[in-house]
């Protein structure tokens, strides 16, 4: 989602100087770190992250290769390439790798962008150390199917996105809503309150009984 005010610490790529990275259709390999003349890889263990793609999100992986690679090789110091013939994004460490949990990081990342999360969202898990994602079946809930289910998702979606747009507004995340799959992202607190939010609606809670919730959430986070 777009609308509200963005998640803290997140601030726009600048891509004036990124270049996007073509991808062939054998193993493309993005060296988004080079590594320099007299540096010896000889002896370092390098760790390595493998995230799917599913074949529905390829398309978007590729189209913002640039974004996504840029952090992961300037801010976290990796490796990464996109593999197509394993529909997959592959990361590893390197000589330049100074941060042990850089690999576990970016792949979150990566996985945020895969989930349908924008790259600018996505960020805040790069910048920030108490940022996560919760992903939970609507089913998980409630068991639904059919036209109860296609309600549900109704539900929480809104006319036009508002009621998702309301929810993260009121509560500072982020909400991607994947077929019956909801991700939450945020702090702790922040989708403790925005998964509430989303069970109660998800079990039938009328929206205007939901808003007055998010409403006085707003409230107490203005206040704090």
């Amino acid at each position: 989602g777009e609308a509200g005010g963005g998640l803290p610490g997140v601030h726009k790529l600048d891509r004036t100087d990124s270049k996007q990275v073509k991808l062939s259709e054998k193993v493309s390999i993005a060296k988004a770190v080079p590594i320099p003349p007299g540096v010896s890889l000889s002896g370092i263990h390098s760790q390595h992250r493998f995230v799917p793609v599913p074949t529905i999100r390829v398309g978007v992986v590729k189209k913002h290769w640039a974004g996504i690679s840029k952090p992961l090789a300037q801010h976290l110091k990796l490796q990464v390439r996109m593999n197509l013939q394993a529909s997959q994004v592959e990361l590893r460490t390197c000589g330049l790798t100074r941060d042990a949990s850089a690999v576990d990081r970016g792949a979150d990342f990566v996985k945020a962008v895969v989930i349908g999360f924008t790259i600018q969202d996505a960020l805040s898990l790069l910048r920030l150390d108490n940022i996560y994602i919760k992903s939970f079946d609507i089913t998980d809930v409630k068991e639904l199917k059919g036209d109860h289910l296609s309600r549900a998702i109704g539900r929480l979606a809104g006319t036009k996105g508002r009621t998702r747009q309301g929810i993260e507004v009121s509560t500072r995340t982020r909400i991607v809503l994947a077929d019956h799959r909801v991700h939450i992202l945020g702090s702790n607190d922040s989708v403790r309150q925005a998964t509430k939010v989303v069970t109660d609606l998800i079990l039938g809670r009328p929206t205007s009984k939901a808003n007055k919730v998010l409403r006085a959430i707003s409230g107490r986070l203005r206040s704090e």
